[in-house]
């Protein structure tokens, strides 16, 4: 990745997407470059789609993402990554989480769930890094970290030191989760590195 870019955080509320873009942003300040973040919450509280915008480079004025022009789309439930592909090109690359999570229309039969996100994804073109980050998560003990080990694969993809992100999360994730945020970290790089 070049030494500035475009990162698109995307989901539902509750999976740590604010937080997982915010370790990403405090590791690119930490390294030197500028970084301007913006969130946008929607109906998070009741499971609604949530985005964070992230750009970084030398100097950076407006924290907000172009459609086209997102480097990076990291997805954090499987189907949010098809509500953002106007923001992708064909060199984009995108890491989605492969948990699903039903939206309503889903879970009251009213829709069906699309079958074949990860082979449209792949089809169009794009680099797809998948990454399972509920099971990893899990088998670390804690289910909710899940959004750190897409951050691990994401680290694979950035120019920023491993030990830049290793500090950043020890910084913001309370004592208690540390050590669990740290293995599903290492976890979801080795993933990203695998691609």
């Amino acid at each position: 990745m070049e030494s500035s870019g475009n990162i698109l955080f995307c989901g539902v509320g509750g999976q740590g997407i604010l937080l997982a873009s915010e370790i990403t942003a405090h590791a690119l300040l930490a390294t030197g470059m500028d970084a301007k973040k913006s969130e946008v919450h929607g109906m998070a509280q009741r499971g609604g789609s949530v985005e964070a915008h992230l750009r970084y480079g030398k100097k950076v004025f407006s924290p907000l993402i172009e459609p086209g022009t997102a480097d990076l789309l990291l997805a954090f439930e499987i189907m949010e990554a098809l509500r953002y592909l106007p923001y992708l090109n064909k060199n984009s690359k995108v890491i989605v989480n492969t948990q699903r999570i039903l939206p309503p229309a889903v879970a009251t039969g009213k829709v069906l769930y699309p079958g074949n996100i990860l082979e449209e994804l792949a089809d169009r073109g794009l680099t797809v890094v998948p990454v399972d980050g509920y099971e990893i998560a899990k088998n670390a003990g804690n289910a909710k970290a899940a959004n750190v080990a897409l951050v691990g694969a994401l680290s694979s993809l950035m120019p920023i030191p491993e030990e830049t992100f290793v500090d950043v999360i020890k910084q913001r994730v309370p004592a208690r989760f540390l050590d669990v945020n740290l293995t599903v970290f290492q976890e979801g790089r080795k993933v990203g590195l695998a691609v």
